[in-house]
């Protein structure tokens, strides 16, 4: 999908510029290392925020809506995080199904490694399983460029290898990263993929808040992320994700908005 070599940001090229002057600051001015470390800091400091900015673009390419092309075409994209679970995303399917919406699930290599029954079943129901980490590490941030290429294309092997379809998008865990990760997917070839609206449905339970912030600004080209992997479950105990999608998919279908796969807004 993302078949171009890596190139670097206007500000990862200016990163490299201030580098590069500080460094000769210091040999020609050595008495003025205080400002070249000053500067250079400041700069880590930035890129560190940015990085905490899921929905960045100062970083690399990053999918926080769909082309244009699907936008004219009054599409949106469903997308599920963190699975397969054995027990939520079965059910997931089974609603997905009554309302013949397709979706993409940013799948686990581990788990899917754990569930690859389920995993092949999310593709033959028609959905996309795409890459999201083979261990969705706490500290994936923190990791270099080699390590990032080690996780990614571990879980490529594993997705590609159970569902016979290569994933041709990244979800980082949490959208957290570096400025490593964006040459570690153009040498995959995966595009990043953030997104519009968020419920936060694995930290909150109130099924009316999620349904809010889903449904704010909802229009063409929205991406939407809620989670089978990890959901938050209501005082009754009913995962959050269950009682979400039948309002979001109905406001969806009230606005003449139609469901496709993130894969699927390519064409």
């Amino acid at each position: 999908m993302r078949n171009s070599p890596w190139q670097p940001t206007p500000l990862i090229y200016a990163t490299l510029a201030l580098h590069v002057l500080a460094i000769i600051l210091v040999i020609a001015e050595p008495a003025q290392w205080r400002w070249a470390l000053g500067a250079v800091l400041a700069n880590h400091a930035l890129l560190t925020l940015l990085g905490l900015w899921p929905r960045s673009h100062w970083l690399g390419a990053n999918w926080t809506r769909l082309p244009a092309a699907a936008t004219a075409r009054n599409e949106i994209a469903l997308t599920i995080d963190d699975g397969p679970d054995p027990i939520v995303t079965p059910q997931v399917l089974d609603m997905l199904d009554r309302y013949a919406i397709q979706a993409t699930f940013f799948c686990i290599g581990e788990k899917a490694a754990h569930y690859p029954d389920l995993c092949r079943e999310i593709v033959q129901r028609g959905h996309a399983v795409e890459n999201h980490s083979q261990h969705h590490r706490h500290y994936f941030a923190l990791m270099g460029y080699s390590g990032f290429r080690r996780e990614l294309q571990a879980a490529q092997d594993t997705l590609t290898t159970i569902t016979g379809q290569r994933p041709l998008f990244f979800r980082a865990p949490a959208g957290l990263r570096n400025p490593f990760l964006d040459p570690a997917l153009a040498q995959l070839g995966l595009q990043l993929a953030s997104w519009s609206a968020r419920g936060f449905d694995t930290r909150i339970n109130d099924v009316e808040r999620i349904k809010a912030k889903l449904l704010d600004d909802l229009c063409a080209g929205s991406i939407l992320l809620v989670h089978d992997g990890n959901a938050a479950r209501t005082s009754s105990g009913i995962p959050v994700i269950l009682d979400v999608i039948p309002t979001v998919l109905a406001a969806a279908t009230t606005a003449n908005l139609r469901f496709v796969t993130l894969r699927h807004a390519l064409s």
